[in-house]
């Protein structure tokens, strides 16, 4: 619920946070794991302007894992504590305060157990009508939210290089296949959401109460490859062309830091089913963040903007997600991780990955250098970027979430 923590007139003695366009002013307030110069040690940390707070030593907050495992009541607590240490100076309260370009962020807690959902209609229908003309989506889509289990080993933060994978690649949809690097690399915008407190093996959690299990969410980039994904997705689902890599933001922007813009889902096109009953969860479990996708090739010297999109605009909500997962009795920890699946809208500037945007690779994208692209090349530095903003509050950021391409490893020499 919105209290004095969301107040646009509140202000930090951490001036850098009092900025109009600061990322992190005192009415976000995102947690985040790092790590001191020399240090082996973590600590647990809170983002004020450019600048972070260890809240490990006089908070007592050993991990961010463990405030995810705190009840959403309890993290409410936490917020407004925390707001009114960073809105009110006394002598002393700066001296664990570090700047964010000292330390080294890492990823902001272990996650356990990491699910990737296909939860945008626009995405689903753009890329089905790609490979299946007339009939672009599975029957299910519009009952089900769909998902795969993804690898948590691979899930790597903000920053981390991305190596181009190898895998078996075939030119005709029969094979046979040749093992060889992938040749259409691609990005694909998401958010992400940690989860907490979690639930016991076999109690599912209901829809009108996910949302106290959603602690907070990131910025996600599900690199994926497109030719190792289209030979071996059948009849299981993805594999190798997701599990190279995944990268995140490394700051939880909690649902407490988005309550002002959390808003009623965008309405189903007419005709559509409803949501079976265990799916149906409160009028205002959307929220309204905008995403944006940067590219920047090793010949430009600044990146250009390729899609913009609206997470409101998903068929499936992070709730509906949530509820789903577990509808089966199937446990989820503090810490675990789920993702949204590529955030598209309607219109061609909307598209999240290059698969859509470049239709498969018929229509490659432009770059101010000269350039084309229909998937990445080698150096290609792609960035996530997200924040929030409506009339009477104050607008808040998730950061970025960045990763260049490196080569292929020498696999067979």
């Amino acid at each position: 619920m919105l209290d004095e923590t969301h107040d646009p007139q509140l202000r930090s003695w951490v001036e850098s946070a009092n900025e109009p366009l600061a990322d992190f002013p005192i009415q976000n307030l995102p947690f985040c794991r790092f790590r001191r110069p020399g240090e082996e040690r973590t600590r647990a940390g809170v983002a004020i302007g450019d600048q972070v707070l260890d809240i490990g030593e006089d908070w007592g907050i050993a991990s961010v894992a463990a405030v995810m495992a705190m009840p959403a009541a309890a993290r409410t607590d936490l917020r407004r504590r925390l707001s009114r240490h960073l809105a009110n100076y006394t002598p002393g309260a700066d001296r664990f305060l570090y700047p964010v370009r000292e330390i080294e962020l890492l990823l902001p807690c272990e996650i356990g157990n990491y699910t990737d959902f296909y939860a945008s209609l626009h995405h689903a229908t753009n890329v089905g009508a790609l490979f299946r003309t007339g009939n672009p989506l599975a029957p299910n889509y519009k009952w089900i939210p769909i998902a795969y289990h993804g690898r948590a080993s691979s899930v790597v933060v903000s920053g981390t290089p991305v190596r181009r994978p190898w895998g078996q690649v075939a030119e005709d949809r029969a094979g046979p296949p040749v093992f060889t690097p992938s040749r259409k690399l691609d990005y694909e915008v998401e958010l992400g959401a940690f989860l907490g407190p979690g639930n016991r093996l076999g109690e599912p959690i209901r829809a009108d109460q996910a949302f106290d299990h959603i602690a907070g969410v990131v910025l996600l980039n599900d690199w994926s490859a497109r030719d190792i994904q289209v030979w071996e997705y059948q009849p299981l689902g993805p594999f190798l062309s997701k599990s190279f890599a995944t990268s995140i933001s490394p700051w939880i922007v909690t649902t407490g830091a988005l309550e002002p813009f959390r808003c009623v889902p965008e309405p189903r096109p007419t005709g559509d089913p409803q949501p079976l009953p265990y799916l149906c969860a409160g009028s205002r479990d959307a929220f309204d963040i905008v995403l944006e996708l940067w590219l920047r090739s090793p010949h430009m010297q600044g990146p250009v903007m390729l899609s913009r999109g609206r997470f409101r605009s998903m068929y499936w909500t992070l709730t509906q997600m949530l509820a789903h997962h577990t509808s089966n009795g199937c446990p989820i920890c503090p810490g675990d991780l789920i993702g949204s699946g590529t955030v598209s809208g309607p219109e061609k500037s909307n598209r999240g990955c290059l698969l859509e945007l470049t239709a498969r690779g018929a229509e490659p994208v432009a770059l101010p250098s000269g350039e084309k692209r229909e998937f990445l090349e080698d150096g290609d530095e792609v960035t996530l970027r997200g924040w929030c903003e409506a009339p009477g509050f104050r607008r808040i950021g998730l950061g970025e979430c960045r990763g260049v391409i490196e080569p292929a490893i020498a696999y067979l020499s």
